[in-house]
């Protein structure tokens, strides 16, 4: 589970571009607590501790008390709006939530026992088709990430999502389908060989075709903009 994070914040007296402008000039990064049937609060934080709870990397998927005048309210990030030009936060969204909660978060997934795949071993490429999980999980049970065993599997073999066991107090929360997370497939160079082997096996030059042939191959088909950002996150 993800380790709750404590974020020291103050509540905003003024909102609109200009006051939001004002408060990063001075190292702030304007925010807003909203949800669980309750009034929006909004509320700055010091953008250099923002930032370093940023570099966890595991931000969005914690459990986030925001203290407010001594008093703390149990958040989850929802959304962190960065400067398009220097990546710099500059409007943070969190989700207050209720007791025993249940919400949707993306939570990594990571592959283990690599060296116990036979097709990896033999030389082909773990093919990750998700590389988080939408999952709804009980806001006191957020698992930081989902460790997929690929022990065994061969070139050709998948994991999908009615393999994985998840953590207690979790499910997908996609559930009309079975879906795909990750495919052991074979080399490039592997598949050009065993295409290779085919062809000079029937010629050269493929049926209908004159010698010296080829078959076609198909082809397919600043400032202003930060400024717009910070419009659309206050």
């Amino acid at each position: 589970m993800s380790d709750a994070l404590t974020l020291p914040a103050e509540t905003r007296e003024r909102a609109g571009k200009g006051a939001s402008r004002a408060l990063r000039r001075e190292g702030r990064i304007p925010a807003v607590i909203y949800g669980n049937k309750e009034d929006p609060t909004p509320i700055h934080v010091e953008e250099k501790e923002l930032v370093k709870q940023l570099d966890t990397g595991h931000f969005m998927n914690s459990i986030v008390m925001v203290e407010i005048d001594g008093k703390q309210t149990r958040t989850l990030p929802k959304d962190v709006a960065l400067h398009p030009v220097t990546d710099r936060p500059i409007h943070v969204d969190f989700l207050r939530l209720a007791k025993n909660a249940k919400i949707d978060v993306e939570i990594p997934v990571v592959f283990v026992n690599q060296e116990a795949s036979p097709g990896l071993k033999k030389g082909g490429v773990l093919n990750v088709v998700r590389h988080e999980l939408e999952l709804v999980c009980e806001a006191d049970k957020i698992p930081s990430e989902i460790e997929l065993d690929v022990t065994g599997l061969d070139v050709g073999d998948s994991i999908h999502i009615s393999a994985v066991s998840l953590p207690a107090g979790s499910e997908s929360a996609i559930t009309d389908r079975d879906f795909t997370i990750a495919t052991i497939v074979a080399p490039s160079a592997l598949k050009r060989a065993e295409g290779e082997g085919e062809e000079g096996e029937e010629g050269q030059t493929g049926e209908g075709m004159e010698p010296g042939e080829t078959a076609a191959t198909e082809q397919g088909p600043d400032d202003d903009a930060a400024e717009e950002q910070e419009e659309k996150s206050e």
